[in-house]
């Protein structure tokens, strides 16, 4: 029992990271930014475009939906499938709100959702990185170095989020999208 518990308190910065947001690389192309239109998600079941308020969607296909949108740069389209989500204001809601926000050019507003994402879970390296990122473009390299430190102290080394922070503050140029 005590080398479970051991292993449980090990691996809980990984944990924390797997359930705020486990994928930080960037998303691959699908039909829903090949095919669809005006923030439209594509069904698998149905092979069509369909709403993202459409119940036959359930809210992870809504958050690969909108990752992909923000990443192709088109996030005013991502913020209209976050408003579609039903999980409520989480942590990755957030960090895709901010996202979003930030890249659709509402800096505070996006740095407001980083910070509530980052409230509700200290462990998103996801929410760091972007964050973080969003400090070296406002020239607050210092606090961007602090988030950095942060992701190093979750488990997140390894991962992209580290890689595009450090990057930014490196070169002062962030990951455009």
């Amino acid at each position: 029992m005590r080398l479970l518990a051991t292993l449980l308190v090990a691996t809980l910065p990984f944990a924390a990271f797997a359930a705020g947001s486990d994928d930080t690389e960037p998303p691959k192309p699908t039909e829903t930014t090949t095919d669809c239109t005006e923030g439209q998600v594509w069904d698998a079941d149905s092979k069509s475009c369909v709403n993202p308020e459409d119940a036959r969607l359930d809210d992870d296909s809504r958050f690969a939906a909108v990752r992909e949108l923000a990443w192709a740069g088109r996030p005013e389209e991502a913020l209209r499938v976050l408003a579609a989500m039903t999980e409520g204001e989480t942590d990755r809601v957030r960090t895709y709100q901010g996202f979003a926000l930030r890249k659709s050019g509402r800096i505070e507003e996006g740095l407001a959702a980083y910070e509530a994402a980052l409230a509700a879970n200290p462990a998103n390296i996801l929410a760091r990185s972007y964050y973080g990122q969003a400090l070296v473009e406002q020239g607050e390299y210092e606090m961007a170095s602090a988030q950095l430190l942060a992701i190093d102290h979750y488990g997140g080394r390894a991962s992209w989020a580290h890689r595009a922070l450090a990057q930014a503050i490196q070169t002062g140029q962030t990951t455009s999208y």
